[in-house]
């Protein structure tokens, strides 16, 4: 299968190489994509059998960024992925777009968590201007939308959920789903290669508190490391963020139903962990 990916980053380097790895032919490109003529001509240059897009602005040092730069973010989160499905549509090609679960705020409907097609309830810049997209994408044939949250990695980076949480001297202790990233990645794969349509929850099964993650890196990492732990509220009244953070459990129903398993979070944050402590000593070696 020939894939085209936009603006592969972090996350979307990753999945290239699994791609690439799988024997799929991948090209990764780099346009303005609220620019529609851009975006026709590289499908029409490359001809995909789907396409992936990975881009969008989360901000830097992060999503606070988004609240004093709406503009950027919104055309970068809202616009640019209605162009690209634009341009799919017209072609008939296969379209999975990475989008978030930070979307949902708080208790579900449902106690096992927010479904796939529940309306959402953002309220920071950035989650709303994502949740914007999916409210038109979910109405077009041939796109899939895939929600992660919070991505954990064996990898050392700064978008890494190990890296930020460790960085932080206060830190707030909430449940909430994650995505370990060698998951997400075989999730979206799946996505691509059965051409799923409508939204997927991409979260490992079950849920995770900075309490464990600190717990694991504490044992397996770093022994040494120390934190204060303060209240959701805390974090907004203490200065840390402009906007209070989602935290939420989610159901990721429709990718099993698709025959994609997500691991169990207690199985695979483990394996995540010990393999993120050998990473770290080889780069400190």
């Amino acid at each position: 299968m020939k894939i085209l990916v936009f603006s592969p980053g972090y996350l979307g380097g990753k999945i290239v190489d699994a791609l690439c790895d799988r024997k799929h032919e991948v090209v990764p490109v780099k346009v303005e994509i609220t620019n529609l003529a851009a975006v026709s001509a590289a499908l029409d240059e490359h001809r995909p059998d789907a396409v992936l897009n990975c881009a969008g602005k989360k901000g830097t040092p992060n999503v606070d960024w988004c609240e004093t730069h709406q503009i950027e973010t919104m055309r970068s989160n809202t616009i640019g992925p209605l162009v690209i499905a634009e341009a799919c549509v017209d072609r008939g090609i296969h379209l999975t777009h990475l989008g978030t679960g930070c979307i949902f705020y708080g208790q579900s409907p449902d106690p096992k968590g927010w479904k796939e097609d529940d309306h959402a309830n953002p309220s920071a810049m950035y989650t709303r201007s994502k949740y914007a997209a999916d409210l038109i994408l979910t109405r077009l044939p041939n796109i899939a939308i895939v929600r992660l949250r919070m991505p954990i990695d064996e990898v050392p980076d700064p978008g890494n959920l190990i890296n930020k949480v460790m960085s932080y001297p206060k830190i707030i202790d909430v449940e909430n789903s994650v995505t370990v990233v060698s998951d997400l990645i075989n999730a979206v794969i799946g996505v691509i290669e059965k051409k799923g349509t409508g939204v997927f929850h991409a979260v490992n099964e079950g849920t995770m508190k900075h309490r464990d993650l600190i717990a694991l890196y504490e044992e397996l990492v770093d022994p040494s490391h120390t934190n204060e732990w303060i209240s959701s509220d805390d974090l907004v009244k203490l200065g840390l963020a402009t906007k209070g953070r989602s935290n939420c459990i989610m159901q990721n129903n429709r990718l099993k139903e698709i025959g994609v398993e997500m691991r169990p979070i207690s199985v695979a944050l483990r394996d995540c962990l010990e393999k993120y402590a050998e990473n770290l000593k080889n780069i400190k070696d």
